[in-house]
């Protein structure tokens, strides 16, 4: 059951990460539009996408490194116990 946790966390972080990737490869091909409009909703759409993934990015890896160092004071804890 512990082990579930890391396994979904670690999914949802390469998931913000695969859209990362996505939002930059959408915005590159932004620039190659002819028609202003395209290219103007193209642009903030890749830019929300970006924006939505990197917080997310952020936000997984933050609990990840929370709960692994208050899994590393427990042990140490009941080391010295």
């Amino acid at each position: 059951m512990k082990y579930l946790w890391w396994t979904v966390q670690a999914s949802c972080l390469l998931t913000a990460l695969f859209f990362f990737v996505f939002g930059i490869d959408l915005i590159r091909g932004a620039y190659n539009l002819t028609d202003p409009f395209s290219f103007f909703m193209t642009f903030f759409a890749a830019s929300f996408i970006i924006l939505i993934s990197l917080t997310l990015t952020l936000v997984f890896m933050i609990k990840m490194i929370r709960v692994y160092r208050r899994l590393g004071r427990s042990q140490a804890q009941g080391d010295r116990s």
